[in-house]
């Protein structure tokens, strides 16, 4: 059975972007690519939060994002999942602004993903935020999905 990988929209994101020039987005752009042409390995997720954010702004570039979303199987927005979204804000986890965020965490989690795939380091893939996200999962009976970049979820 392959691991089971929450894909959030920051990849698609980067995966289907014009190349940056900034240093850092174009290093994230081209190691998302490289994950990307191995995720074969995975067994790949969206939610509907994640097609809604795909389809957003300029028209070129959202038909690129749609594109790469097209058959990987979308995970519901349960009423588990947008309970437990709300439980992270209000813990304080994730600040208001992030509610989006928190419900991409919530999906992965009530959808028993192993892993949650994003290049959101300041509301997810956050060391300090992790953790709390990992406790959050426990104190509810819930196992919490290994959040990581594509940098970090390759082989050895």
């Amino acid at each position: 059975m392959k691991p089971k990988v929450y894909v959030e929209t920051t990849i698609v994101s980067d995966l289907s972007a014009v190349p940056s020039r900034d240093i850092v987005l174009a290093a994230h752009q081209q190691l998302t690519r490289e994950w990307w042409a191995r995720r074969e390995r995975f067994e790949l997720f969206v939610s509907r939060p994640v097609w809604d954010e795909a389809a957003r702004g300029d028209a070129e570039a959202a038909a690129k994002r749609i594109a790469a979303l097209d058959g990987i199987p979308v995970l519901l927005v349960s009423a588990d999942a947008s309970e437990f979204a709300d439980r992270l804000l209000a813990m304080t986890i994730l600040p208001p602004k992030a509610a989006i965020d928190a419900l991409h965490v919530a999906v992965a989690v009530v959808s028993g993903m192993d892993y949650l795939l994003t290049w959101n380091c300041t509301h997810i893939a956050n060391a300090t935020i992790r953790g709390r996200i990992e406790q959050a999962c426990r104190a509810a009976g819930m196992q919490a999905p290994i959040i990581c970049t594509p940098e970090e979820l390759t082989e050895g």
